[in-house]
């Protein structure tokens, strides 16, 4: 008797669809994230230590690290009590790419003026450093809100891990540049590494003005919410009225409100990493050629693990994934915590590289697929609130420890409690039921 030939196996999808960038519009979106990257890396990792060594270099070190953190709480502050106010009016006026690009505007200007910013100058350093951050955190509010108009639900994880990979690329690329600039300013012409770095910060600003352009060309802008009858005036009181409605459907949608808390804990401990880490390695004696080698690797680290993330969550579940990175974390402020020198530093560096894409990218790509589509800019305002508040308490913790303390190493420790409160609340998030919820809205929303 013959044997039966086996199957054929079935074919492989393209790389690109693998990685979620088969679709012109989603690598227009991605390209996004290879835009804005270059200020976390370039401006929120380099300019910690050029205001603790230049422009507060007459202010004691940790005295220096506790006014950064204020700086950025400042802008935190702001930009959570706008962001959902500018996201209401997005949907309903159906110009989220507009104020996408207002807000890319509004970040580029006072990133291209730390060029100006010397020694003694850190009253305008942490002015521009507020206008900047308010800037590219906006943006990536609208940005975000793109992102469920463009990909289906099976798309939207590697699509929103993608974004991240490209980013880390991008910012490691103009960040291993601007290493060599700040490094050996004579290569280019330089008279010294002051002026080296105040020139990085305007690379990073015309890096991120040029790139911006695929998403502002590529990517469709989503219907408005609101009857194109109605009046400016009427779109910006019916934005009012429906923030006000988000406000309270929040509660209603009970799983997506779970997730946004337990995104506000955990991000908060990452944002403060992120965000403080620098200014921490400086207070310690760690040389700024180590400081800027370690962030370089980070970029590059976080490329494969950005992808792997991405997989990971097709094949185990997004929610599951995620407690990956908040254990990591904890482990990471124990390292912080012991840290004495540029290797310790290093491996901290590591551990960050390979969590830091993926647990951003899930987060944002579960929560767009637990809200109503048609009211992304809405709820991407209130992520974004959560976020930002997530980047406010951190530094105010960490700046209250430090002056209470005289030290930094306290600080990172306390930064394990948002971890574990963070993974504690995760682990009642119902997926499955966030997303039917949210589906049923899109029909109602849709039969109105």
């Amino acid at each position: 008797m013959a044997a039966r030939p086996l199957p054929a196996p079935p074919p492989r999808e393209p790389l690109l669809a693998r990685l979620g960038l088969h679709r012109p519009e989603l690598r227009a979106w991605a390209m996004y994230d290879w835009a804005n990257s270059v200020f976390m890396t370039t401006v929120m990792q380099v300019f910690p230590i050029y205001f603790a060594t230049v422009a507060a270099a007459d202010l004691p070190r940790a005295q220096a690290s506790e006014r950064i953190a204020w700086t950025t709480a400042i802008a935190m502050v702001t930009i959570a009590f706008v962001s959902p106010i500018l996201g209401a009016i997005a949907d309903y006026a159906g110009i989220k790419k507009k104020m996408l690009f207002a807000s890319i505007a509004f970040g580029v200007i006072p990133t291209a003026g730390l060029v100006f910013v010397g020694r003694g100058d850190w009253k305008l350093g942490a002015v521009l450093y507020i206008l900047g951050n308010i800037g590219v955190t906006s943006s990536i509010t609208f940005y975000e809100a793109l992102l469920p108009h463009i990909a289906s639900q099976d798309e939207i994880d590697r699509v929103s891990t993608a974004g991240y990979a490209i980013g880390y690329v991008s910012g490691g690329l103009l960040m291993a540049i601007n290493a060599i600039w700040i490094e050996h300013p004579a290569w280019i012409g330089l008279p010294d590494s002051e002026m080296a770095t105040r020139l990085s910060f305007l690379s990073a600003a015309v890096w991120w003005a040029a790139f911006s352009a695929p998403v502002l060309r590529r990517v469709p802008e989503p219907p408005t919410v609101a009857p194109p009858s109605l009046s400016p005036s009427a779109v910006i009181r019916s934005s009012f009225a429906g923030l006000a409605g988000t406000l309270r459907d929040l509660r209603g949608y009970r799983h997506a409100f779970l997730l946004l808390l337990a995104f506000l804990l955990y991000n908060d401990g990452i944002q403060t990493v992120i965000r403080m880490g620098t200014a921490y390695g400086t207070e310690i004696g760690i040389s700024r050629g180590s400081l800027i080698a370690a962030i370089i690797m980070v970029q590059f680290v976080g490329v494969p693990f950005s992808f792997l993330f991405g997989s990971l969550a097709g094949r185990l579940g997004v929610k599951r994934v995620l407690f990956i990175p908040v254990a990591v974390y904890v482990v990471i402020a124990i390292v912080g915590y012991r840290m004495r020198t540029a290797a310790d530093f290093f491996l901290l560096a590591f551990l960050v590289g390979t969590v830091q894409g993926g647990s951003q990218a899930l987060s944002r790509s579960l929560f767009a697929t637990m809200i109503p589509r048609p009211r992304s800019g809405e709820f991407f305002g209130f992520w974004g609130v959560f976020e930002k508040f997530g980047g406010v308490i951190g530094p105010v913790v960490f700046a209250s420890v430090i002056a209470a303390t005289g030290s930094s190493r306290p600080a990172i420790l306390s930064l394990i409690a948002f971890f574990v409160a963070g993974g504690v609340l995760l682990s009642f998030v119902d997926v499955d039921e966030g997303r039917r919820h949210a589906r049923a809205a899109e029909a109602a929303l849709a039969a109105r």
